[in-house]
């Protein structure tokens, strides 16, 4: 039986096709520029021998639906879903469930409804994801639709945790509370890290860092979310690519007030041209050690900035926790960076945090280790697989 994952964007759909019984992935693409004169479709799939085939097309594709049919078609000619019988479920991406879904959902016109309702929450992400559902169930008749949300992971977090201290009201007629984000990723690399210290989920304790050009941590106990530093939104948090992170939440009047900015000018400056892009003019880490390389000063700034703020979510949430076993990185940055991983976790040893130089500057692919073997507390770099997450939970809610 195979799982099929769907993730659509505004204008993307990325997907990939699962057997259920290794977790061997049949085929992945991404159909891309949907609603653009030019759009391509790109992906590969496996053979029955072995052999992967690469494709590539360019042409015009005009909304979700042609997207997706043109997906399934090519998913029927290479062989690797012949029959849609051979679907046990198809798992959706969706970036926001609000409180209501702590679990993998199958989809109904209940879960749809709440989807929607949870736009406001979400207005660039929720409506593609829910296109995509709503596609994916007419084309695929008959196989069962798995939601799986960004926010469910972190519905484990205490009031304490997510409750921000403001008037009752607006927690309970307007929702606003912290939800925390890439709980996909999270719920992955912290079970990951468990199994690589030969301990059950549920005796870990472990802080994951999620480090890319959106970026989060998340305190971790017993497999389950205590805190994250997303909020209600993906702006709260660590320094971004090119999101600000935290900020005093008196600084957007001031800019109001004293610059004439309006609310779609505020939006646009805090999420779009702050972060790492607002400090040093690019948001790419790469090329801020080649800038940091030539004496950038601005670049020196932007990467003490990103690591100080780590830091500072590092320490809170050991104290949470009471214990850790695993720092785990993750992400682009958190997988690939090691200076970033050193600036992390100098200083640390009376924390337990113990980082070997040569591991962590040996690089490599796939889980490793990159604490010394004396440190209390290990230091894991595991690759993120939020795709086989989700086609994992959505097997689990269809009874697999």
């Amino acid at each position: 039986m195979k799982v099929l994952v769907l993730n659509s964007g505004s204008s993307s759909i990325k997907y990939q096709l699962f057997q259920s019984d290794n977790w061997q992935v049949l085929a992945a693409g991404a159909v891309n520029r949907i609603g653009e004169p030019h759009g391509d479709f790109q992906g590969r799939w496996r053979d029955e021998g072995g052999w992967e085939h690469r494709f590539e097309l360019v042409l015009p594709i005009a909304h979700h639906g042609a997207g997706l049919e043109l997906m399934a078609d090519r998913l029927r000619e290479s062989g690797v879903l012949a029959d849609l019988g051979e679907l046990v479920a198809i798992g959706h991406r969706v970036v926001h469930g609000g409180e209501a879904f702590q679990r993998p959902t199958r989809v109904d016109e209940g879960v749809i409804a709440v989807i929607r309702d949870m736009i406001p929450l979400a207005p660039l992400h929720n409506p593609a994801n829910l296109e995509g559902i709503e596609v994916a169930m007419r084309l695929f008749p008959g196989v069962p639709q798995v939601a799986v949300f960004d926010t469910a992971f972190h519905q484990t977090m205490p009031p304490a945790a997510y409750r921000y201290a403001l008037p009752e009201n607006l927690y309970r007629q307007h929702r606003v509370r912290r939800y925390g984000f890439h709980g996909s990723s999270h719920a992955y690399v912290s079970r990951r890290a468990a199994a690589l210290l030969g301990q059950a989920p549920r005796d870990c304790h472990c802080i994951t860092l999620h480090l890319g050009n959106g970026a989060s941590a998340a305190a971790v106990r017993g497999g389950e979310s205590i805190d994250t530093s997303m909020g209600l939104t993906p702006l709260e948090g660590l320094v971004m690519g090119t999101r600000c992170g935290d900020l005093d939440p008196a600084i957007p009047f001031y800019l109001a007030k004293n610059l004439g900015m309006d609310n779609q000018a505020l939006d646009d400056l805090l999420n779009r041209r702050s972060g790492l892009l607002g400090l040093c003019g690019v948001n790419d880490m790469r090329e801020i050690h080649r800038r940091i390389a030539q004496g950038d000063p601005t670049a020196v700034l932007a990467l003490d900035v990103f690591c100080h703020r780590l830091r500072k979510y590092l320490g809170a949430y050991w104290i949470e926790l009471g214990r850790l076993d695993a720092l785990v990185f993750t992400g682009g940055i958190g997988e690939n960076d090691a200076v970033v991983r050193e600036r992390t976790c100098a200083g640390l040893e009376g924390m337990g945090i113990l980082l070997d130089e040569v591991a962590n500057q040996a690089g490599g692919e796939g889980e490793r280790r990159v604490s010394r073997l004396e440190s209390p507390v290990a230091v894991l770099v595991i690759p993120t697989n939020e795709e086989l997450e989700i086609a994992r939970q959505t097997l689990e809610a269809v009874g697999g």
